[in-house]
Parts: structure tokens; sequence; C-alpha cells
């Protein structure tokens, strides 16, 4: 028994069971999509460092949610992309749970740092007077350190509980990355502890900022209403809307995956809901932010200018 419990060395992701026509065709569309991601989030990178009028905490956050995104897409679409091309590649045990980490990592680390961002944006509008001596450098850097400390350390939990898990076979993972839920289905023991610690951590790292978002925006909405000048409205109301949008596709699209009754969504469907947050959610919120935020086009446009009057000399 002890000789079958290590013979899983690494495991085939399966991916997305179509026809190789619609594969190839899914592959081009991803790798579209990613290119998207990549070139929207470095773009928002590249402003934020290059324009100083965007040294602000606001786009220091944008910043790191730009990292997180970034590191979402090269943690599991390349993967995917192969497995498309080649649908028996395997991935070895220690790279899948390698996977697993980053994944949960940078998924723990969006969590937080949209809560902090909801903050941010009540101390702006809330407490305008007080928000350069509240929200100062040392805060925000406190608070980002926090955040990824928080995130790499409960992923490394949920990776430690696999770990003292034995596989001793199917080696077929029913996905298209190596999802912490997928890959528990493998598992030759009781895995209850694990669901249990993965329902905790979704109450905490799911509902309760969640609510704690929702709280902000709600007083961010009276404060909104209480603005007299149209103007000044008109601007609340799109750099916190456009945080709401972020917000209302990452944690709905998590809670569904996490926290609905299994039985209702075959695996297929559970594909498609972590291909929307994995891959779609990162390529849209560089969009959401760039098209909604004034401030972010105005710099695009100082750095185009910058380029042109740069080109003719």
């Amino acid at each position: 028994m002890e000789k079958n419990q290590t013979m899983v060395t690494e495991f085939i992701l399966l991916g997305f069971c179509l026809g190789p026509r619609i594969q190839m065709v899914l592959f081009g569309l991803f790798t579209l999509f990613y290119a998207f991601t990549l070139l929207g989030n470095g773009l928002i990178l590249g402003l934020i460092s290059l324009d100083p009028r965007l040294h602000t905490p606001m786009y220091f956050f944008l910043s790191h949610l730009a990292i997180v995104d970034i590191a979402y897409a090269c943690n599991t679409v390349p993967q995917m992309l192969v497995n498309l091309l080649r649908p028996d590649k395997p991935i070895s045990f220690a790279g899948c749970l390698t996977q697993t980490f980053l994944f949960l990592t940078f998924a723990l680390i969006e969590c937080l740092l949209l809560v902090v961002m909801s903050y941010d944006r009540y101390v702006a509008i809330c407490h305008p007077l007080r928000y350069s001596v509240i929200m100062n450098w040392r805060v925000c850097i406190t608070l980002m350190v926090a955040s990824w400390a928080c995130g790499s350390l409960l992923a490394l939990v949920h990776v430690s509980l696999i770990l003292r898990l034995p596989f001793c076979g199917p080696h077929e993972i029913n996905h298209f990355f190596c999802e912490i839920l997928s890959i528990l289905k493998l598992a030759c023991a009781d895995t209850r502890l694990n669901q249990v610690v993965i329902f905790v951590a979704c109450m905490f790292i799911l509902v309760v900022p969640l609510c704690l978002v929702l709280v902000s925006y709600s007083r961010i909405l009276l404060a909104i209403l209480r603005i007299q000048s149209g103007e000044g409205r008109r601007k609340a109301f799109s750099t916190c809307s456009s945080h709401l949008c972020v917000v209302g596709l990452f944690f709905g699209s998590a809670i569904v995956m996490y926290m609905a009754p299994k039985s209702h969504h075959p695996e297929e469907q559970q594909k498609i809901l972590f291909l929307f947050y994995s891959l779609f959610n990162p390529m849209l919120n560089p969009l959401i932010y760039s098209l909604r935020n004034t401030e972010v086009k105005s710099a695009l446009r100082r750095a185009m200018c910058k380029k042109s009057h740069s080109q003719l000399e």
C-alpha cells in the first residue's frame, strides 16, 4: 500500500473536453486574451511609474492590483495553452502544487487588496481633509506588506495540508490548471480537514472582506449624495463605480465557485467560472480602470504627447 501511495509523481490536466478544431480556436482566442491582459496591466504599471501625478496611494494600490493580475495570468494561462495543443502533456507533482500555491496566494492577496482599496476610497471621499494624514505612505506600505504576507501564509497552509495526503491514483485532474478542489478529489485519504479549512478561509477571505467593502461603499454613497458640486459627484461616482465593477466580478465568481453547492455546478460549468476568474477578470481590470478613470486617460495622453514630441525632435 505504501508503494502505491508514492506512485503518483505527475498529473495530467484534462482541460476542456472538446474537439481538436475547437481547441485550436480556443488556443488563438485565449492567446489573444493573454496578450491583452499583459499589455493592459503592463500599460497601467508603466503609466503609474512614469507619471508623477499618479504617485498617490490610490494608484499605488492599483499598481499592485496590476501586478497580481499579471501574476494570475502568467501562473495559469501558459499551462492552459500548452494543454490545448498537447492534451496529454503531464505536469509534475511539485509543479502542480507550486501552481496551486501561487494561484491561492494571488487570489487571497487580491481579496485583501480590494478591501484596502475600498478603505482608501472611503477615506478620500468621507474624510478628504484628513486623507493625507490617515493614508500616509507608511500606512500604505504596511497594508501592502500585510496583504502579501497574509495571502502567502494562508496559501502555504492549504498546500501543507495537501502535502500530508497520499495520492495513489488516478492521476488525471479534470481541470485546466491545478485547482485545489480538483486535486483533493484525487487524494486516497480523508480530506474533511482540507474542506473545513477551505470553508473557514472563504468565510474570512471572501465573506468578511465583501461585507467590509459593502460597508465602505454604503458610506461613500451617502457622502457622494451630500456633495453639492455636480463635477465632484461625477468624479467620485466614476472612480468608485470602476472599483465596484472589479469587486463584483471578483467576489461574485469566487463565492459561486467555492461556497455555492457543488451539485448545482457541474465540472464543465466550474471550468468556465474559473476561466472567467483567472483570465477574464485580469484582462477586464485595466480596461475598467482606464476607460472609467479620467486621470489614467490623461496620463496616457500626456505620455503619447511626450513620445510624439520626442520623435519630432
